[in-house]
């Protein structure tokens, strides 16, 4: 006869219940034990027997799992390796089962036996033991943004037990400009990540204003701010760390996928921070995606945007694909030839911008991809391609044989 339900009335998606006609309050705090909505049959909390339950949640980029006590309002907050979950399920008396990884365990499915604190993993994602050594472990760092704002993101060092930078020289930095865009980064094991890290650069990857995971103020900082408000928090990010001395601010790239990939194009674009950058099937121009993209996504840019096709110039004015002279650095651009989220022409106008004004550049296609990468020669192809791309530009010698890529005007 309890109904339990999330509701961000607080500013943050916080646990309730509904008893006769009465909502209480089960577990609040100031973090989301939500999830962003478009992820189906997704639930962060689990009920136990004896009036418990259990539920992850969300601050300043890390998860936690805590188990409440919903007669009483105890809260006992769970000491597991873990700092990223998923979907929580219980077999409703003492054992729990749920999705969870950190930033040096892959995702895997385990169960937690509540009484005993036995953990156990079901099923990894990940058939090989990774050595500690070469894992960089993320630091979440806050810095200040516009409009006298805090943003936040990980900041992953360069680590490699086998090898140190050269003494007083700083790394460069690649800012990693995550997709949705209302999505956000997580915490958990990425090899996109620790592939650069372990070769000597330095990664900050950036839960821009609009990222979910901090409350509803900083969810809505998106709306009609599209271009804006992401872009800023990248290039603040970047220059926090180097103020800091963390990073060398001559060498420092930007690059990211879908959504991101246009965050990546507007900061190369309207702004001149970075020394380089890279867009995988990157928005160049928001009008076509407004009419050409597919069902689920349709009218998504009404509220990070405007109502299209009534602002329709401030969709020109948001769009890089107008304003591709404006480049002034080298780019690499990736693009699945099946992309139907974002069509190949896309990239191709960015190409020509690049080879007008004569700028380094250099565009892989692969016939077999759409919207995302999914076969792992490509996947691999594309990340080493940037590699040899920055190296190039940067000047230093990879340690890996990379296959080299064509880049115009070098």
């Amino acid at each position: 006869g309890t109904l339990y339900f999330i509701s961000d009335r607080t500013g943050w998606w916080n646990l309730y219940a509904e008893r006769g006609g009465e909502i209480s309050t089960v577990f609040e705090i100031d973090a989301e034990i939500g999830g962003p909505q478009w992820l189906f049959g997704y639930c962060r909390y689990a009920l136990l027997r004896d009036g418990r339950l259990v539920c992850a949640y969300s601050r300043n980029g890390l998860d936690h799992l805590a188990v409440v006590e919903t007669r009483s309002g105890k809260i006992d907050t769970l000491t597991v390796p873990f700092t990223w979950f998923g979907s929580l399920r219980s077999d409703g008396r003492d054992t729990l089962f749920f999705a969870a990884a950190s930033a040096s365990r892959a995702p895997e499915v385990a169960s937690l036996e509540l009484g005993s604190h036995r953990l156990r993993t079901l099923r990894t994602s990940l058939g090989i033991e990774m050595d500690p050594g070469y894992i960089s472990v993320p630091e979440p760092i806050e810095f200040s943004t516009s409009n006298g704002l805090t943003a936040f993101a990980l900041f992953y060092p360069p680590k490699n037990k086998d090898f140190v930078g050269r003494g007083g020289e700083r790394a460069p930095l690649l800012v990693f400009s995550h997709g949705g865009p209302t999505g956000a980064t997580t915490s958990s094991l990425k090899f996109a990540v620790q592939y650069w890290t372990s070769r000597g650069v330095a990664i900050v990857d950036v839960n821009y204003g609009g990222s979910t995971g901090y409350g509803r103020a900083y969810r809505e900082r998106l709306k009609g701010q599209w271009g804006i408000v992401d872009v800023e928090d990248c290039i603040n990010a970047a220059r926090y760390l180097e103020r800091r001395g963390d990073v060398d601010g001559k060498r420092m790239a930007i690059r990211g996928g879908s959504a991101g990939g246009y965050t990546t194009l507007c900061a190369l674009v309207f702004h001149n921070v970075f020394a380089a950058g890279a867009s995988y099937y990157g928005v160049a121009d928001l009008a076509a995606l407004a009419t050409d993209t597919h069902k689920f996504e349709s009218r998504y840019e009404d509220g990070l945007v405007g109502p299209y096709p009534e602002a329709a110039e401030l969709y020109r004015r948001r769009s890089p694909v107008h304003f591709a002279d404006r480049l002034s650095c080298p780019v690499i651009l990736f693009q699945g030839l099946e992309d139907r989220v974002v069509p190949p022409a896309q990239a191709e106008i960015m190409i020509a911008a690049l080879r007008a004004k004569r700028l380094p550049f250099a565009y892989m296609a692969f016939p077999t991809e759409g919207h995302g990468f999914r076969e792992a020669v490509n996947i691999q192809r594309s990340v080493e391609a940037e590699c040899y791309f920055y190296s190039r530009i940067f000047g230093f010698t990879p340690a890996d044989k990379l296959t080299p890529v064509e880049i115009e005007n070098l």
